[in-house]
């Protein structure tokens, strides 16, 4: 079985985070399977890959100053850049053959760039199945709405894709509702529910020794993502930290995202000098076990970083982003109102109240922490069935002989 993967990643480290995510699911439960990531994400190569994915790297686009789409780093202008992306997609696509196409968020792509590989498929291969996959919220209905109109979103869904997969629940975000989907959108559309994160590959203990926490200390978790506009959070909580009394004996371990720029990489790295007991690094692909080993996590409220919260049980401090879209703000608030983590507004953050929070959820025993109505954290195995069932008609029970018969026929083809 051969699946394509598609995630733009103009921007950040989500996109490119829950894709690897599910693709690493699919492969450890799906026998026979090969995955083909394509991806625009400058730090895709910092991430482990799973044996059965490989992966093609489109040259990068990014957001200017002025939020305007530019290349990132080739010296020519953006849409050349999606021009070029545009044909590697549609030559991977032609010479992979892929079963199924799995598409992140945008039904044309970015800037549409998937628009001439639809057209291929629904030409040369209109077998192969297409499934867009989003996550729980994209942004404001209003602000949604507008886009999915102006780009023709709801058009490409129903004439080019089979299903649409929601890692979320209808409880926190009712995204159908809330976007005003179309009744011929709205019935190929499934709430899958979160993902659930693995733990990671390394034990809380070795992690503490590491760092050496000593058992008296706390230890804080800071991560703002990617990084790229996570300096403010950084640098508020440093100063914070520096009219900490010395009764609270906290280590700090900080990781500012591959993509903060290296001016204010060096600016923390001064005031980190000035304060005792706190660590900074750029980045870990194992943010799971930094996280589980942390007394109380404090970060953005990217779809990622609220999965790992939730599926671990931490207690969190959440300053979400505001701009360019809302949805990490309607996530924390959605989510703050059950009790699951505080949420400061970032147009409210000051050192102050945000030690203040740190100190409160340190107090806080995990036991009181909500479970907000058995949240839904099955988002992997439901997107493998319905994946399975798009394909073979049944449930993972008819694979094999599904894969023998298409393998056999595929061989046979070769030697033809």
């Amino acid at each position: 079985m051969r699946l394509i993967v598609y995630s733009h990643d103009a921007y950040g480290l989500g996109n490119i985070r829950r894709m690897l995510t599910i693709c690493k699911y699919l492969l450890d439960t799906t026998p026979e399977l090969s995955i083909l990531l394509i991806s625009g994400s400058p730090v895709l190569h910092s991430f482990r890959m799973p044996q059965g994915l490989d992966y093609i790297k489109l040259p990068c686009l990014g957001r200017n100053e002025k939020g305007e789409l530019s290349a990132k780093y080739l010296k020519k202008d953006p849409q050349e850049i999606t021009k070029l992306r545009s044909e590697i997609i549609k030559t991977a696509v032609a010479n992979f053959e892929p079963d199924l196409i799995l598409v992140d968020k945008k039904p044309y792509g970015l800037q549409g760039e998937l628009t001439p590989t639809l057209k291929y498929l629904n030409k040369y291969l209109p077998e192969t199945k297409l499934v867009l996959l989003l996550r729980d919220i994209l942004d404001s209905p209003e602000v949604t709405i507008k886009d999915w109109h102006q780009n023709d979103s709801f058009r490409a869904i129903q004439r080019y894709y089979d299903q649409v997969l929601v890692v979320g629940m209808p409880e926190i975000f009712d995204l159908v509702q809330e976007y005003q989907f179309p009744y011929s959108i709205a019935k190929k559309t499934k709430f899958c529910g979160y993902l659930r994160r693995e733990y990671g590959s390394k034990s809380s203990q070795v992690i503490r020794q590491e760092l050496q926490v000593n058992p008296d200390e706390q230890l804080v978790l800071i991560t703002p993502g990617g990084g790229g506009d996570g300096y403010h959070l950084v640098e508020t909580y440093l100063q914070g930290l520096a009219t900490l009394p010395t009764q609270h004996k906290i280590k700090s371990l900080i990781f500012s995202g591959p993509e903060m720029s290296q001016d204010q990489r060096d600016k923390l790295a001064r005031l980190v000098e000035q304060i005792p007991h706190v660590q900074i690094s750029e980045f870990t692909d194992d943010i799971a076990s930094y996280m589980e080993a942390a007394d109380t996590v404090v970060c953005m409220g990217g779809y990622n970083t609220v999965c790992e919260i939730l599926s671990l049980n931490k207690k969190a401090v959440v300053i979400p982003r505001v701009n360019p879209v809302q949805e990490q703000l309607i996530r924390a608030q959605k989510m703050s109102a059950f009790g699951l983590f505080k949420t400061i507004d970032p147009d409210k953050l000051t050192a102050k109240n945000l030690i203040e929070a740190i100190l409160e959820q340190l107090k806080r025993d995990r036991k009181d922490i909500s479970p907000i109505f058995q949240l839904d954290l099955d988002g992997l195995p439901r997107i493998k069935k319905s994946i399975c069932t798009l394909l073979f008609g049944k449930d993972l029970d008819s694979t094999l002989n599904w894969i023998y018969l298409k393998s056999s026929n595929r061989r046979l083809a070769s030697i033809k």
